[in-house]
């Protein structure tokens, strides 16, 4: 569904006719080619995206695909921003309304916790710590892992993403069977495990101060709870061996139910405590409206999630000024990167994982524009379409990724300029993109030193505010501001958009209006050679 309407950036063949194209590069792919894309076994396909087009104003056609609408090919002047807008919109009117009927935790049940194999193959674990339980299962230690099965030769025919805390019955390059389970896990819980056996102690547990008993909800028996308190204590479960040695410390989040008693002997793949998922409650409350609005207003979220700046092994330091210490090195260029974490937050990483650069090392949302930093805007498009896509999709709504594409483009319009070289730019300034490469050509072909810059991400109303055109931004927001401005930069509006048309009283520039389109003269055409002339007798004025 993905890739019908969409122009395919690759040559593809036949994985066993080699001769056999399905699909040359730059070809429109409809359905038929898709159907035998699929049949082929064809996992992955590069097609050309909105989000890399190079077009200075608007998209080319070819990175657009088919017009939605017609089922034809896109054609020139036709206003896609406003599709694009209009089909995030229309469907915007359903998930207001259906928010309220559908109680957050009853949204979680679609989420089946299990996954069962679609094909007969092998497992193979990718980034996968895991431990072996009494019963000879293995346990999910770390988040950010993934389970695939492979065929005989090797091939990758599914991959699911892993959740921390879950049972994989089989272990690594086992067989599976089609339709045979092999990973399950509590959706009600998060689990903290061990991956040490040895002697439980409790630190900063105190009654009444950093625990309670409580009737655990789940299963209705007694428990230790884990209850908010002071900065200054911090709740944690350490293993010792039979010498008094420190092997492994656990902090328990505020919340948590405490499983262990303190003295007892365990063994590595046991469960300490396990805290309550609180997406299953919240997923409703954020999710609708207000989380589409949140992604495309690039808001920092509350209680935001901190990620890895580098890749690196995960190693934890002491405790500054109430919050922890964790240090990522990197075992091949030996650079360190420190990361403060207060301790009410939840560390889904533990001691020697390694972990990737942009991967969350705490519980809690991802801030976009630390994706971009991090990791660039390849990954920060990717996400945006995947996360205002995943709000859709759990009210059974289908929009085409184009729509959203286009929009996430529009928001990472602006550069930052880091390095203005020789060019006539400002260190700090954020211009458009165009700008700073017609500016950095300029300045190449006299032989000087280009521009850097960063790429900024902007809400969609901060990004309709900074519009070249004066005259759409006064028309949108804060319109005594922006005249001000305008007037006091001098600026000079081209006219290029559909808004300030509109408001000027001409001709809007798509569909017939489009520049391409008006500038079609009729070219009067002769008399064709040997065609009958008939002249008509002249009129004659009428006497009396």
């Amino acid at each position: 569904q993905r890739i019908i309407g969409r122009v395919s950036c690759q040559t593809v063949v036949d994985p066993v006719d080699k001769k056999k194209k399905l699909v040359k590069a730059n070809q429109l792919i409809d359905e038929q080619i898709a159907a035998s894309l699929q049949r082929a076994g064809v996992e992955e396909l590069k097609i050309r995206s909105v989000l890399t087009c190079e077009c200075g104003r608007g998209v080319c056609a070819m990175c657009y695909g088919r017009n939605l609408a017609t089922g034809q090919f896109v054609k020139l002047g036709e206003a896609v921003g406003i599709i694009a807008a209009q089909s995030i919109g229309e469907p915007g009117t359903q998930l207001t309304m259906r928010t309220f009927h559908i109680g957050g935790t009853a949204s979680q049940t679609f989420k089946q916790p299990i996954i069962k194999a679609k094909n007969d193959g092998h497992l193979q674990f990718n980034d996968l710590r895991t431990v072996q339980a009494l019963d000879g299962s293995w346990i999910v230690l770390n988040k950010n892992g993934t389970i695939g099965v492979h065929n005989a030769e090797g091939r990758e025919l599914e991959r699911y993403n892993v959740v921390i805390g879950s049972v994989i019955s089989k272990p690594d390059g086992t067989e599976v069977k089609k339709g045979e389970t092999f990973v399950q896990w509590d959706p009600y819980n998060v689990p903290i495990l061990t991956d040490k056996g040895g002697k439980i102690e409790f630190r900063d547990m105190i009654a009444g101060v950093t625990i309670k008993r409580d009737v655990d909800e789940a299963t209705g028996l007694m428990g230790t709870v884990i209850i908010e308190h002071k900065e200054d204590l911090h709740p944690q479960i350490v293993i010792v061996n039979d010498k008094k040695e420190v092997l492994a410390s656990y902090s328990i989040p505020a919340g948590a139910h405490v499983i262990v008693e303190e003295g007892q002997k365990i063994r590595a793949g046991a469960l300490l405590a396990k805290t309550p998922r609180k997406v299953a409650k919240t997923k409703d409350i954020t999710g609708g409206l207000p989380r589409v609005a949140e992604l495309f207003e690039a808001r920092r979220p509350k209680d935001a999630a901190e990620i890895a700046k580098i890749d690196g092994i995960v190693e934890m330091g002491g405790t500054v000024r109430g919050k922890r210490r964790l240090i990522l090195k990197d075992p091949e260029t030996k650079a360190e990167e420190e990361h403060l974490i207060p301790l009410t937050k939840h560390i889904i990483v533990f001691k020697g994982d390694f972990v990737k650069k942009g991967q969350q090392m705490t519980e809690g949302p991802v801030v976009p524009h630390e994706i971009l930093e991090v990791c660039g805007p390849q990954d920060l498009q990717e996400h945006l379409v995947n996360e205002v896509q995943e709000v859709y999709r759990l009210q059974g709504v289908e929009i085409n990724d184009k729509h959203i594409e286009i929009i996430v483009r529009q928001m990472l319009r602006k550069v930052k300029i880091t390095d203005p070289g020789d060019t006539t730019l400002l260190w700090g300034d954020q211009v458009d993109k165009l700008e700073f490469e017609e500016e950095n050509k300029r300045v190449v072909e006299q032989g000087g030193k280009p521009a850097e810059a960063v790429p900024v991400l902007l809400g969609i109303t901060k990004a309709s505010l900074e519009t070249d055109s004066f005259i759409s931004a006064a028309s949108f927001q804060d319109t005594t501001r922006v005249l001000t401005e305008a007037a006091t930069l001098g600026k000079v509006d081209r006219l290029r958009g559909f808004k300030e048309n509109v408001i000027m009283g001409h001709l809007i520039p798509a569909g017939t209006g489009f520049a391409k389109h008006r500038e079609i003269r009729l070219v009067e055409k002769g008399e064709p050679v040997g065609a009958a002339v008939i002249e008509e007798p002249e009129p004659q004025p009428a006497i009396g």
